[in-house]
């Protein structure tokens, strides 16, 4: 470990020490046990120690190690086996997975922390000198696969964490502009920009555990949004190192100089170079935020209710509806004593009843609001006459303020749920209105078969997170009952389905999770052969010798494949 770098515990999501516990929310194990067929009361079997288990040594041959060490300092190249076991694989259920089984694929041999960007030019030459392959890692949350080597790698490879370099370099107030390291964590750098009144307002559900770095990227969205742009919008300027070279792009507003060399780094996940630091939109800290809580009738007229919103004059921050069963989940995770355990309250649930709703198919609404008390008041009244319009009833801020308070705690669940022998994973995509009810339905009905097909327990749900214009992110969970040896092809046959299902409903193959080695089996669907072969061509391009993060985006890999058996 180093000092002032968060590094997630080497099993599972966020620190050692805190986890997900249902003893206070007694509607929780009995949502479970409907829907999933798994008593979650039971005991479970205790997690392996990773002493127990046979971590690949490392391969670092001593040339290499003493300059990485003459560059950085010996405190700052690691090879001891958690470190690398952390930095070898993103935190996606197919990682979780195999990391808890001991099956750690090709591990970097070596992790530098290096202290600024000279540091880390040096080190991508030196890799690159070496023939050896570089992988950038922030905060170690991606879940495509986008930080694990290809299978057989036989160079060496190398991490480096960003993580010293966490500072919020400069800040233009005249045109609200922050330049800020790619290493900083969410809470650390806004932290620094609250410190002198300023926020960037990009909240992603990895939030705590996620890097500006990381989030160019991959394309990250936030569930601000709405109000402040995704992580493309956000991002004015950057700089990143190349081999033998610094890519550096001003912060302007606009340009017209050409194909956007900007656009080409966004999303490159280390495809292209490492990101050092970047120029970001930020914002005076509003006057007044505020998170309201509707309900409507069915999903599809919270869909419509969004839809509407984007269209009005409102400006909302955030416009958030779930599905039936997402509602009922999240009426199931309420505290015994909270306001969210009691909002259908006998009185709510009579004025549902007069209305004619079905309780089974309600949907829950949350809008985010910000602005100076007027623009607040003005915006609610606004949305209370869309909401009204699509049939729906509003419920308070109460609900609101503990979505507020809880809203990065969701990925502990997963552990959770591996714990007790469910599979729990995300799927998001984004779709012109159009088609956004049709992808829902859908999208439900292929994973539903797919876990039937495979013979076991499961559920899906989702919620519509973005809204833009043209359309809209949806984002899908789905949680399997399956701890048997062939859980992980359950989890490749429900995923495949997911996936699939998405391009024949005419989304993408993600809306911010980026590609990684998990998606990119589906970009020729996504972007055509000839968008994969520009994309291939850029790559290869730039890294002819494969040395920078190679096998993500782009590659021979097959859907359902897992990672550590996919042809690379």
């Amino acid at each position: 470990m180093i000092d002032g770098v968060k590094q997630h515990k080497w099993w599972g999501w966020g620190e050692e020490g805190r986890s997900y516990h249902h003893d206070d929310k007694p509607k929780f194990a009995p949502f479970v046990k409907k829907l999933v067929g798994v008593d979650i009361n039971a005991p479970v079997a205790p997690l392996p120690k990773l002493s127990d288990l046979d971590v690949p040594p490392s391969r670092l041959e001593k040339e290499l190690r003493d300059t990485l060490v003459g560059i950085s300092g010996a405190e700052y190249v690691q090879s001891d086996d958690e470190t690398r076991v952390i930095h070898g694989l993103g935190k996606g259920v197919r990682d979780l997975m195999r990391v808890r089984a001991g099956d750690f694929g090709r591990l970097p041999d070596v992790v530098v922390y290096p202290a600024n960007e000279d540091e880390v030019a040096r080190i991508v030459d030196a890799v690159v000198a070496a023939d050896a392959v570089v992988i950038p890692f922030g905060g170690g949350s991606n879940i495509v696969a986008a930080l694990e080597a290809e299978p057989g790698e036989q160079r060496q490879v190398v991490s480096v964490n960003l993580g010293r370099m966490n500072q919020v370099l400069a800040i233009d107030e005249q045109s609200g502009l922050a330049h800020i390291q790619a290493g900083v964590f969410g809470p650390d750098m806004e932290e620094q920009l609250q410190a002198r009144g300023w926020t960037m307002g990009h909240h992603p559900d990895s939030f705590v555990w996620s890097t500006l770095g990381g989030w160019i990227a991959t394309r990250s969205s936030g569930m601000q949004s709405d109000k402040y742009g995704d992580i493309a919008d956000i991002c004015r300027g950057l700089r990143m190192v190349m081999p033998g070279q610094i890519l550096s792009l001003r912060p302007l507003p606009s340009t017209s100089s050409g194909p956007s060399v900007r656009e080409m780094v966004l999303g490159s996940e280390g495809r292209l170079g490492i990101i050092t630091s970047a120029w970001v939109n930020v914002h005076r800290i509003p006057e007044v935020r505020e998170i309201q809580a509707y309900f409507f009738p069915t999903y599809e007229d919270g869909l419509k209710a969004c839809e509407q919103i984007v269209s009005s004059d409102a400006s909302v921050m955030m416009a958030r509806v779930s599905d039936a069963i997402e509602t009922q989940y999240i009426m199931a995770n309420g505290k015994r004593s909270s306001k969210l355990s009691s909002l259908l309250s006998k009185g709510i649930e009579k004025i549902m009843l007069a209305k004619g709703w079905d309780l089974e198919q309600i949907a829950m609404a949350f809008v985010g609001f910000e602005g100076s008390a007027n623009h607040v008041t003005y915006e609610k009244g606004l949305i209370g006459k869309i909401v009204r319009a699509n049939g729906g009833l509003g419920v308070g801020k109460g609900p609101g303020t503990l979505y507020d308070q809880k809203k990065y705690d969701t990925p502990y669940i997963r552990d959770f749920m591996l714990d007790h022998g469910m599979i729990c994973d995300v799927s998001e995509t984004s779709t012109p209105w159009r088609y956004a009810v049709e992808i829902h339905t859908r999208t439900v009905a292929a994973a539903l078969k797919a876990i039937e097909e495979r013979g076991v327990r499961g559920t899906v749900f989702c919620h519509l997170s973005h809204s833009y214009h043209s359309g809209a992110c949806q984002y899908f969970t789905f949680a399997i009952a399956d701890d048997s040896d062939g859980a992980m092809d359950t989890y490749d046959a429900v995923k495949r389905a997911i996936q699939q299902s998405f391009m024949d409903c005419r989304g993408t193959v993600s809306h911010h999770h980026g590609v990684g080695e998990e998606h990119s089996p589906w970009m020729d669907q996504d972007i055509s052969p000839a968008g994969v072969f520009i994309q291939r061509t850029l790559f290869e391009g730039v890294d002819p010798g494969r040395n920078l993060n190679p096998g993500k985006i782009v590659h021979e890999g097959r859907p359902g494949i897992s990672s550590n058996s996919r042809d690379a």
